[in-house]
């Protein structure tokens, strides 16, 4: 009849294809949460102007977890129950260790939280470098630097704790041996004054200092180093690595502030190549939503869209086994933290080659690259 009286026939498009994402948008991991989504929302503009997925828009569903790692569980729970290929977070450590048991059948997970460290064979993956490489290559800048004693201060949640088993493994390495732990403390997050702790680091005549704890912990301990005169180079995780964050926090910077950086971060320095056109191709995308991408973004990238890409392969009706089946035998992919080898490096893809040492500069705002890929300083 259409044909007949000359009126086009359309058929019903689509409806958007659905990706679960489990995120703490309030609670304690709310700040990480707001990068996390950012990104999301890019890559969410990015396919769907692009054409979408085999010609189908994606959306991303964001459940709040509250920071909670039981009710991590309950909203995994509920996304077993729809039998989906994949699921993306939780951030915090804490949540994505609660949910991952849940996930020995399925579907594939991409925690955004590099502090994680998956099971061996299962469905779980952990987004940006592992802690165990991050602290390999702050030991290799430490050595460099000549720097001889060391002192640590963690939170003593799950963060804090990976960060102490990284530092005794990496610490009592050969090569690290010309180094020494002079002093370790631990505060708990809810702390609002770590003045005995930091009595000790002054006491100990560190060179300097580890930091290991994010979002308003690590601003106890950049209060407490100030107020107890602590005047050395302090090294925290790239977790802390947000402009808005460390704007914030100008009126109790010490004079050096280091992290286990991000090849975004410092653009200028790398080599013309796949890593810094990928890098280019990230900038640009949060330049056009007017956006400048920080450490949550640059975990959420890769891992969501490398998902994506084992979607383009297998279909929406992908199960589980083929992605991960997909990701397992990845390698060559190209992203912003550097070339992926799932094969050597599974269930994370890549590790020191991906970190660079960064100083922040509270006048210019901005990340100073101090190191080759791997720690090694810059001459």
């Amino acid at each position: 009849m259409c044909a007949l009286l000359g009126i086009p026939s359309f058929a019903p498009a689509a409806d958007p294809y659905e990706i679960n994402v489990i995120l703490p948008v309030t609670g304690a991991g709310a700040f990480l949460a707001t990068a996390d989504m950012n990104a999301l929302n890019v890559i969410e503009q990015t396919v769907n102007k692009s054409g979408g997925i085999r010609g189908r828009q994606i959306k991303f569903v964001v459940a709040d977890d509250q920071s909670t790692p039981a009710l991590a569980v309950q909203l995994t729970n509920a996304v077993l129950a729809k039998k989906v290929p994949i699921l993306l977070g939780s951030t915090l450590a804490a949540t994505c260790g609660a949910m991952t048991p849940l996930l020995k059948d399925g579907p594939v997970e991409y925690c955004f939280s590099p502090s994680l460290q998956p099971p061996a064979g299962g469905y779980v993956y952990s987004a940006g470098v592992g802690t165990p490489d991050l602290m390999a290559t702050i030991a290799r800048y430490f050595r460099g630097r000549g720097f001889k004693k060391i002192a640590v201060i963690t939170s003593t949640d799950a963060t804090g704790q990976d960060a102490d088993k990284a530092v005794d493994s990496v610490f009592s390495q050969p090569d690290n041996r010309g180094m020494a732990i002079v002093d370790r403390e631990h505060f708990n997050g809810a702390d609002v004054s770590i003045a005995g702790q930091m009595t000790h680091i002054v006491a100990s005549g560190a060179d300097v200092l580890i930091a290991w704890s994010t979002g308003t912990p690590f601003a106890t301990v950049l209060r407490g180093a100030r107020d107890a005169g602590l005047d050395i180079p302090i090294m925290s995780t790239n977790g802390n690595m947000s402009y808005t964050q460390l704007h914030q926090y100008s009126g109790i910077m010490p004079k050096e502030l280091l992290f286990p950086g991000l090849p975004s971060f410092s653009p200028n320095q790398l080599p013309n190549g796949p890593l810094k056109s990928a890098v280019g191709r990230f900038l640009t995308a949060f330049k056009a939503a007017g956006i400048a991408p920080q450490n949550g973004e640059n975990q959420v990238w890769d891992a969501t869209l490398i998902l994506l890409d084992a979607l383009r392969k297998y279909g929406f009706d992908a199960t589980p086994a083929q992605i991960r089946d997909y990701v397992d035998n990845l390698h060559g992919w190209t992203g912003v933290y550097g070339t992926f080898d799932f094969t050597a490096i599974p269930h994370r893809g890549v590790s020191v080659g991906a970190v660079l040492i960064q100083r922040w500069d509270p006048v210019k705002e901005a990340f100073i690259g101090l190191s080759k890929p791997g720690g090694d300083p810059l001459k």
